[in-house]
């Protein structure tokens, strides 16, 4: 029987990015379910006690930056650490990747490219030509995805629930795994764990 894995991440997120194409495989690898749900990370810090990045310690903003150039050895991806346009505005692109879900396309895979725009090309989820080519990358058409989905206003409405239902199941930062039991994995780091899991519930 196929697990469905709730999957809550943010497209300005460098982590939900580094994990995004292993998450994907250990889903494929174990016959799980992914369903993508973006939510707003700044209202969920606000509501479980976390800080956005300008607003954390100077010695907590340098161990980040640490955490992400060995992680970035690890997982072998040619992340920038400071990319030019990071925070990105991705409320286009978080509309899009909804929308792919709705209409049965490969969000996780479309989510993956907006990361990559952000985190490897060091590109602007706001210039419409870059959301083009990453989802072309992916596989999609973005004027397809627009014509097929519903109104900026229900996709909106959409990210709005997806937002409530992950503080709902207790997450608290992205990338965040929740399991039909409701156990949570977060951060890309545990993906391994995520995956033995799963394995043992086989």
């Amino acid at each position: 029987m196929s697990v469905t894995i709730d999957y809550y991440l943010s497209l300005n997120s460098p982590w939900t990015f580094m994990g995004s194409a292993l998450f994907a495989e250990i889903a494929r690898r174990n016959g799980a379910t992914v369903n993508v749900k973006p939510a707003k990370f700044g209202p969920i810090f606000e509501k479980t006690g976390g800080l956005p990045l300008p607003k954390r310690s100077p010695e907590r903003k340098a161990y980040r930056l640490m955490e992400l150039k060995r992680w970035r050895e690890v997982r072998d991806i040619p992340l920038v650490l400071q990319p030019k346009y990071s925070p990105s505005d991705d409320a286009a692109a978080v509309r899009l990747v909804i929308a792919a879900k709705l209409q049965g396309k490969d969000a996780h895979l479309l989510s993956l490219e907006f990361g990559r725009a952000i985190w490897e090309r060091e590109e602007s989820l706001a210039d419409p030509a870059v959301m083009t080519s990453a989802a072309q990358r992916a596989g999609l058409d973005i004027a397809a995805l627009r014509a097929g989905g519903p109104s900026d206003v229900e996709l909106d409405g959409l990210y709005d629930q997806y937002t409530q239902e992950a503080l709902k199941a207790g997450v608290f930062g992205a990338p965040s795994y929740v399991l039909p039991s409701g156990e949570i994995f977060w951060g890309q780091d545990r993906l391994e764990m995520l995956e033995r899991a799963l394995k043992m519930a086989a």
